[in-house]
């Protein structure tokens, strides 16, 4: 496995194009690792290559991108421990730099799969480098206080998907919601969905990301 700043799993694309592949970055949630999302990224189109990264931190049977801080022990108000945050924040970034010289991908067509922790993760660097990404997939994640402000040049006209749950009991969807909002606010080309699920993701959304992502690549 090559020597990226995380962990990960690669897979090439399915079908090949000529010149350098476009990708997505997978980044999973709280709790688990590298290979719980390939499910997923395995129903999107042929010619992605996939490289998905694993958390730095062990947490019980898997790995964590941060600790959580939350008011008076409100799961629904929690933010990421800033100092932790930053860190993971930049070893994504420099793995995607890694990975891109590595992998042979193309810098222009990078996009991006996260659940929850991964999700947030992923909102995060958008904000702060929109032009490094061509889409981004959020899934049942919010917009981190740190970065709800910021007003980044370059974001608009990115295509953002955004889904949540109605039964989930970790992120509300009204977090989620709040993050396309704000992005819509700053000139992203967001859609935005709710499921009637719970913390994961149903077979309707992955129909729906799947067909998103295709037509983005269209």
């Amino acid at each position: 496995m090559a020597d990226l700043p995380l962990e990960h799993v690669y897979a090439e694309p399915d079908s090949p194009t000529d010149g350098p592949a476009p990708a997505v970055f997978v980044l999973h949630g709280r709790g688990a690792d590298e290979e719980d999302l390939l499910p997923v990224a395995q129903h999107l189109p042929d010619e992605l290559a996939v490289v998905s990264l694993r958390a730095p931190d062990r947490l019980m049977g898997g790995y964590t991108w941060y600790e959580l801080e939350m008011p008076d022990g409100d799961l629904h108000r929690s933010q990421p421990n800033q100092e932790e945050f930053r860190r993971s924040l930049d070893s994504v970034s420099e793995s995607i730099d890694a990975a891109i010289g590595t992998y042979d991908l193309d810098p222009d067509r990078i996009g991006f799969l996260g659940f929850s922790q991964g999700s947030i993760t992923s909102l995060a660097l958008l904000c702060e480098h929109p032009e490094r990404f061509a889409w981004v997939v959020a899934l049942h994640g919010y917009l981190a206080e740190s970065h709800a402000d910021m007003e980044p040049a370059g974001i608009e006209g990115t295509p953002v998907f955004v889904g949540s749950g109605t039964m989930d009991q970790v992120i509300p969807t009204e977090r989620a919601e709040a993050a396309a909002d704000r992005l819509r606010e700053l000139g992203a080309d967001v859609e935005s969905n709710q499921y009637g699920s719970a913390h994961g993701i149903g077979r309707d959304e992955l129909a729906d990301i799947v067909a998103w992502v295709e037509a983005r690549l269209g």
